[in-house]
């Protein structure tokens, strides 16, 4: 790697480390929202990451940059089919959290860096060396490990990894910046999870307006979805598959 592209590889690596560090200890987070379905946490998270968003772009002085890719149409079909990914992640996350099945939570996302590797090694052409080839063999120990403590075949936990490691491939391929594209992925869920959530909440089943406990903790929902996918994207973006 030449030197001048190191620092950057750093930030990357640091900001990648990070988005993982955040996702696995929020299950300790979600199972504070055991009183609410996972479909009604899901679409508080659509809702609430839109206004987290828009802060990050205010600071970040980003509006040139969303108008741009307001008006660029591939780039709106592959944000479109991101936001379909991401979607789908996040209700399987929260619906197994909830259900008891961290277990399977922690197992798709073992498996999601062996499949961010095939990806690397079939699509990107990348090469592995010997400290890669370490990482992998002890990656593919645990999640050997971890299939046996599960017993069975972790559906789940193929289908977290086969839609991140989707959305991971798709997102680098998209030459917009990170902020941006996570705010038009989740204006794009915010829409229907409004209607949604109005029909969750017509039929009594809504928790928001339950106590200001259960309100803030939906809203946090936003944040906590933001912070780690945005430093994940940061990574996919900076780092080889």
């Amino acid at each position: 790697m030449p030197p001048s592209q190191q620092p950057e590889s750093m930030r990357a690596g640091i900001a990648a480390l990070s988005g993982y560090a955040i996702w696995g200890l929020s299950p300790i987070f979600y199972k504070l929202l055991g009183f609410a379905s996972a479909t009604e946490i899901v679409l508080h998270r659509a809702i609430w990451s839109v206004p987290t968003l828009l802060l990050v772009i205010w600071v970040g002085r980003n509006w040139s940059a969303v108008v741009s890719a307001l008006t660029r149409p591939r780039v709106l079909g592959l944000l479109f089919l991101t936001a379909i990914l991401i979607a789908a992640n996040w209700w399987t996350f929260i619906f197994a959290v909830n259900e008891g099945r961290v277990l399977e939570v922690s197992l798709g996302y073992f498996i999601n860096p062996l499949m961010n590797v095939a990806v690397g090694l079939l699509v990107f052409r990348e090469k592995l060396g010997p400290w890669r080839i370490a990482a992998i063999a002890l990656a593919l120990i645990g999640v050997i490990n971890q299939i046996v403590a599960v017993g069975t075949l972790p559906v789940l936990a193929l289908f977290l990894a086969v839609t991140f490691t989707a959305y991971g491939y798709v997102r680098k391929t998209i030459a917009v910046d990170g902020r941006v594209g996570m705010l038009v992925e989740t204006v794009i869920i915010a829409v229907p999870s409004m209607i949604a959530l109005g029909f969750v909440t017509a039929q009594g089943q809504g928790h928001f307006t339950d106590g200001w406990l259960p309100a803030l903790l939906l809203i946090l929902t936003g944040p906590m979805t933001v912070a780690p996918l945005l430093l994940f994207v940061i990574g996919a973006r900076g780092l080889n598959m």
